[in-house]
């Protein structure tokens, strides 16, 4: 049998750990190989390690055709959800998961929205002398779309039974968070919360705070919680402190009474008027 291994599709999960990988190689060798492999023609889809494994050791193993893919995407969302439904997956894998199948699923959507149904070409039904005998085929499907289509944060929090906060931190570590900082989360050193706090620092920062440990990222994450704590206090000292400054959005006791003060003077003035247009028309 020819099994293709498509380096791609190998890499698209997280691979195991070095302990995960050296327990299934326990197991396997101690059970056999009892799950099939999944293939898509000779592409392996699902169950690289444990090939990896049964080659090494020149252990039997079974295959099973997935006939359902129709492209690469396909295989993709099949993956994702496979690995959604296991429990050894850690929080960060199932939400940067979730966020794959979302993008995946409004791609998909926006093509199918694009594209228009092909026209019928009447040369290609049968006709009489009356025109054609037969109705026009109905169009092609849409392509296959999830019904969820994970637009939202609660969403993709649930595919991925987690929080909508969870949901939040793992964005921000995606997008801003240095490789060594991603690798200190992978490996369960630092929790997705003071990660995403951390990845607010720049780069280098993250790197010096990854390579200290589990203390210094938590001392790095302290810090930037403290200086937020700091800054509107600052901010307000500043602006009182500074000349020349607009006075804060509430103003100052002063004002305040001038304000007051202003007021009064104008309701009695309008009473003097009131009075005096009165005493003209009586």
């Amino acid at each position: 049998m020819n099994i293709v291994v498509n380096e791609e599709l190998k890499a698209y999960i997280d691979p195991l750990t070095r302990d995960e990988h050296d327990a299934l190689e326990r197991s396997l060798l101690a059970e056999g190989c009892r799950d099939a492999l999944v293939l898509w023609g000779d592409v392996l889809v699902d169950g690289h390690n444990r090939y990896g494994i049964c080659q090494k050791h020149g252990l039997p193993f079974q295959t099973v055709q997935n006939t359902h893919f129709q492209s690469m995407e396909d295989v993709h969302l099949w993956m994702i959800d496979q690995h959604l439904g296991r429990r050894s997956v850690s929080d960060f894998q199932r939400g940067v998961l979730a966020l794959r199948k979302r993008e995946i699923v409004a791609a998909r959507k926006a093509r199918a929205a694009a594209t228009p149904p092909e026209p019928v070409d009447e040369a290609d039904l049968p006709w009489s002398s009356d025109g054609p005998v037969a109705a026009p085929p109905p169009p092609a499907p849409a392509p296959d779309v999830p019904s969820e289509s994970l637009s939202s944060r609660e969403a993709i929090a649930r595919a991925a039974r987690l929080s909508s906060s969870q949901v939040v931190a793992i964005e921000k570590i995606q997008k801003q968070a240095a490789p060594e900082l991603v690798a200190a989360v992978k490996s369960g050193t630092i929790s997705l919360a003071t990660a995403a706090t951390v990845a607010t620092l720049p780069a280098e920062e993250q790197v010096a705070a990854a390579k200290g440990g589990k203390d210094e990222l938590k001392q790095a994450a302290k810090r930037v919680r403290d200086a937020k704590q700091r800054k509107p206090r600052e901010d307000k000292e500043a602006a009182e402190d500074a000349p020349g400054q607009e006075a804060p959005a509430g103003g100052s006791d002063d004002e305040v009474r001038t304000l007051r003060l202003r007021v009064a003077e104008l309701t009695a003035e309008n009473e003097a008027l009131r009075a005096e247009l009165a005493r003209l028309q009586g």
